[in-house]
């Protein structure tokens, strides 16, 4: 980063944490080199990150790695003192983060990110909280209803309806994981993926297009009382592919 990348990259970061101070959250941080065995014991999502490791055995024969994410630092340092905390706790962080993947535009190999989490409180207002936040880190830059779009989804409508077409467990993830790819591979390629669970491209098309949004109403509705609605569409084919998301989702979307 030369000075004028670093002015640059300051400005971003002075406004996420004006706007995450605006919102009531706290920052904090963790060690840039963690166990690799923190990693493997989250990983439930699949092998991506993992092969995706700057991992090492140190001097003390330990194997450790450079950050991927903060997931699973958050998630120890919850447990190791979060009866120290008055609930819901609302954090935030701005951190380096490492992985070796195949670098392109807008995403090297170490990138800095934002990260914001509030524990002990999964209320609707909770979450509407959360996509709250996301906008306004962007408005924070100018932007508006005319630039960007949440969509919005909630896996909990995902679950109900494999569990009806009775896809449960590793039949389920391999479903929400092709599901998460269907703008982005072809229909011949996810249809042989899907096989084994007894679905089609076009049966999870038809459930996307059937709607249901009883599950994040309340949002919807929260986001409407901040007069933010004209930000957020509702959106079932926003899935996350990975295991540990269970509720609300959402992506965010240049429009």
């Amino acid at each position: 980063f030369y000075p004028e990348d670093c002015f640059r990259r300051n400005y971003v970061v002075s406004v996420w944490r004006e706007v995450a101070g605006r919102y009531g959250f706290v920052e904090y941080d963790g060690p840039t080199l963690e166990s690799a065995e923190l990693y493997r014991k989250k990983n439930e999502e699949g092998a991506e990150i993992l092969e995706q490791l700057y991992s090492f055995r140190d001097r003390g024969d330990r194997e450790v790695a450079l950050r991927p994410e903060m997931t699973p630092t958050l998630a120890r340092m919850i447990a190791a003192r979060e009866r120290h905390y008055r609930k819901p706790m609302k954090w935030f962080c701005v951190s380096n983060f490492f992985r070796h993947e195949r670098q392109q535009r807008g995403r090297l190999r170490e990138f800095l990110q934002f990260n914001a989490d509030i524990i002990g409180d999964n209320s609707p207002e909770a979450d509407a909280e959360i996509l709250a936040l996301a906008i306004d880190l962007l408005r924070g830059f100018g932007l508006g209803e005319g630039d960007f779009v949440l969509r919005l989804s909630d896996r909990r409508a995902w679950m109900e309806f494999l569990a009806s077409r009775g896809c449960e467990g590793d039949a389920a993830r391999l479903v929400l994981a092709c599901a998460d790819k269907l703008e982005r591979e072809p229909a011949e390629s996810l249809n042989a993926k899907l096989a084994p669970s007894g679905l089609t491209v076009d049966d999870l098309k038809a459930f996307i297009a059937g709607g249901n949004d009883e599950g994040f109403a309340p949002v919807l509705a929260s986001l409407h009382a901040r007069g933010m609605g004209g930000f957020v569409e509702p959106d079932l084919s926003i899935v996350r592919g990975l295991a540990y998301y269970t509720g609300v989702v959402f992506e965010i979307f240049d429009r």
